[in-house]
């Protein structure tokens, strides 16, 4: 599952990826949508774990908006 929307000039994608102990990991890649991807992308991966996908993603979300908001 992957999750694309738009952020306060960045593009933000989160995703999830299933875990061997089937738990999903919550990864995200952000970018700015004013430059080329490979000028300003941003991955993370794992930022936790979560026991659903839709959780996973939510999660990616929130931190997402968390880490534009304290670069200003």
């Amino acid at each position: 599952m992957k999750s694309s929307i738009h952020y306060r000039g960045y593009a933000v994608l989160a995703s999830a990826h299933r875990m061997r102990d089937k738990a999903f990991s919550a990864n995200l890649l952000l970018w700015r949508s004013d430059r080329e991807l490979a000028d300003s992308e941003y991955r993370f991966y794992a930022l936790d774990y979560f026991s659903n996908e839709a959780d996973a993603v939510a999660h990616s979300r929130r931190w997402a908006r968390d880490w534009i908001d304290t670069r200003g």
